[in-house]
């Protein structure tokens, strides 16, 4: 098998990175911390990381800087897979009240929580995401999503659109 054919084969569609049970509203949190552990509870749960990935994150963050503040309202929170993931699979913490991370101007309300078996299998989803994030309306419509299943259906919404647009995000038949 050659290398670019493996490549493809690990990829991971959007739908398949994405459950509605690793969605999560909540109207705030204590501080960046609990936000980083809340967003990747799910995952933990779920079998995708272990318990030590979140804590890896909060020492990663406290470290380098809050390397995972992608912009104002978004943070792709996320370590290395030999931190502690054991799945590839994503988790959204919506915030009602924004969280400031230490070192950052930005105020976040969207912790899209990634967990990751390798440094490939997520780039599609994360392709699909940043098309999404780039969107301002997109956004606003995901901040002003009453449940799980909403938002679920808006990104899931998008990495389809973005598969028709060519963006070579595989389908789930795939």
């Amino acid at each position: 098998m050659n290398e670019e054919h493996m490549a493809d084969s690990q990829k991971f569609a959007f739908q398949d990175m994405l459950k509605v049970e690793n969605i999560q509203i909540r109207d705030s949190v204590q501080d960046w911390r609990e936000g980083v552990r809340v967003s990747l509870d799910p995952l933990v749960k779920g079998g995708y990381a272990e318990q030590r990935y979140a804590d890896n994150v909060v020492k990663d963050i406290e470290s380098v800087g809050p390397y995972v503040v992608l912009t104002d309202d978004i943070a792709l929170i996320h370590a290395r897979p030999e931190e502690g993931a054991i799945k590839t699979q994503m988790g959204l913490l919506l915030l009602r009240k924004p969280v400031q991370f230490e070192g950052s101007d930005s105020c976040v309300t969207l912790l899209f929580a990634l967990s990751a078996e390798d440094p490939n299998s997520h780039v599609d989803a994360i392709k699909v995401l940043a098309t999404f994030c780039m969107d301002e309306s997109k956004v606003a419509r995901l901040k002003e999503s009453e449940t799980p299943e909403e938002i679920y259906r808006l990104l899931i919404a998008e990495s389809e659109a973005t598969a028709r647009a060519g963006e070579s995000v595989p389908s789930a038949t795939e």
